[in-house]
């Protein structure tokens, strides 16, 4: 599958063909992909932990972009139309460069160990530059709406509610943050809109239209 998001434009797409053949090229296409504004972006895309799970993955459902940077290239396009102010635009940046990047080294052996989750990975990464609590908990978090409203889809209302009042209560004033965080990234490839349109209803959400 040769799969591009519609959003990268054609010298993105050479510029991974040559990557593909050359690793050299690869600080390039992290910039000119993610952009990074600000000095902590830039330290983070140049850790040799961060960029290796930029180009971890492959074209699969909800994800047809395949590799991770791509994926994030997509959330931080809606970011910049969903973002309210600088300081919510900055945090939500910070969120989207890292929630997905650790997957490549994320453990799926069976039974799960759930400390070995991306997001945990992630978490854990992430504080050793940065000491936001509430940046820390969207990442650590930011797949359990996704889980929580897989719950009510298989039939378990009772824990799916357990779940999300758990969640809402982790985020406490921060809720608001963490949906927005959760539209951006689920408004990109192929993933179903349903659980984003679940969370608005049982969470009581002021919806947002992009």
């Amino acid at each position: 599958m040769n799969y591009f998001p519609k959003k990268i434009s054609s010298n993105f797409k050479n510029l991974w063909h040559g990557f593909q053949s050359s690793k050299s090229e690869s600080k390039q296409l992290v910039f000119d992909l993610l952009k990074p504004e600000t000095a902590f972006e830039k330290k983070m895309v140049n850790s040799k932990a961060f960029k290796e799970g930029l180009f971890w993955g492959e074209p699969r459902f909800g994800h047809p972009e395949g590799k991770v940077i791509f994926h994030i290239q997509e959330v931080l396009f809606n970011i910049d139309i969903i973002a309210t102010n600088r300081k919510e635009r900055e945090a939500l940046r910070i969120i989207a460069y890292v929630h997905d990047t650790f997957k490549y080294i994320e453990d799926k052996t069976k039974p799960r160990d759930w400390s070995k989750h991306h997001a945990i990975l992630a978490t854990k990464w992430l504080k050793s530059y940065l000491d936001d609590q509430v940046i820390l908990d969207i990442i650590e978090s930011h797949d359990d709406v996704f889980h929580a409203w897989n719950l009510s889809h298989r039939g378990d209302d009772v824990k799916a509610k357990i779940k999300l009042e758990q969640l809402i209560n982790k985020m406490g004033d921060n809720l608001d943050l963490y949906y927005k965080f959760f539209l951006a990234d689920t408004k990109t490839g192929d993933k179903i809109q349903t659980p984003v349109e679940w969370f608005e209803k049982e969470a009581n959400l002021k919806v947002i239209k992009f």
